[in-house]
């Protein structure tokens, strides 16, 4: 069973992340959420703890029992960290190492044979900024994998890139990675 770890940031597209760890556990992943504090602005907990049937994780300093810290055990035994939606905030962080909270530090602490996915979910005009660009581009060298954004009609009332991918396809995707991890990862 895969060990997907959905880390949601604060977009309009966060409540589309309920879908989308709905669709994963269906398909048999084990799905642990962590919100970042401007995701919880726009969704709480609740709906990720009932339909992954575990704790979700809204502090780096959230711990369930023993000794190891949450962030370092997920980092540790995930196949695939999904951060969706991404935000260019996120991005920013990711790009730089920036480890504020317990999603930056679970990506800084990620086992090599695990791998990311990243489906952005912003502003058109935030998405096509260099600094996002180079955000990407930075990532990408690193082997992380990006799903969309999507084009059509955003939040803020442009149009253009910057949608949220599909959840059905943004599953599809993640569940094909986290099953190319080798043996024991």
């Amino acid at each position: 069973m895969a060990l997907i770890i959905l880390g949601v940031t604060g977009s309009i597209a966060a409540h589309k992340a309920v879908d989308l760890a709905s669709l994963l556990v269906k398909q048999g992943a084990q799905v642990h959420v962590v919100l970042t504090q401007d995701a919880q602005r726009f969704i709480t907990p609740l709906p990720f703890k009932t339909l992954s049937r575990r704790p979700v994780i809204t502090d780096l300093y959230d711990e369930e029992e023993g000794w190891k810290p949450s962030h370092v055990r997920l980092a540790d035994e995930a196949d695939l960290l999904l951060i969706a939606p991404a935000t260019a905030n996120s991005l920013a962080k990711l790009a730089h190492g920036i480890a504020d909270d317990a999603l930056g530090c679970i990506a800084l602490a990620l086992d090599p044979r695990a791998k990311m996915l990243v489906a952005p979910a912003m502003n058109g005009k935030m998405w096509q900024h260099p600094a996002t660009c180079h955000n990407v581009a930075t990532l990408q060298s690193r082997g992380v994998e990006f799903i969309g954004p999507d084009v059509g009609l955003l939040s803020c009332g442009y149009e253009g890139a910057g949608r949220l991918w599909g959840v059905e396809q943004i599953a599809a995707r993640a569940l094909e990675l986290a099953s190319e991890c080798p043996p024991g990862s």
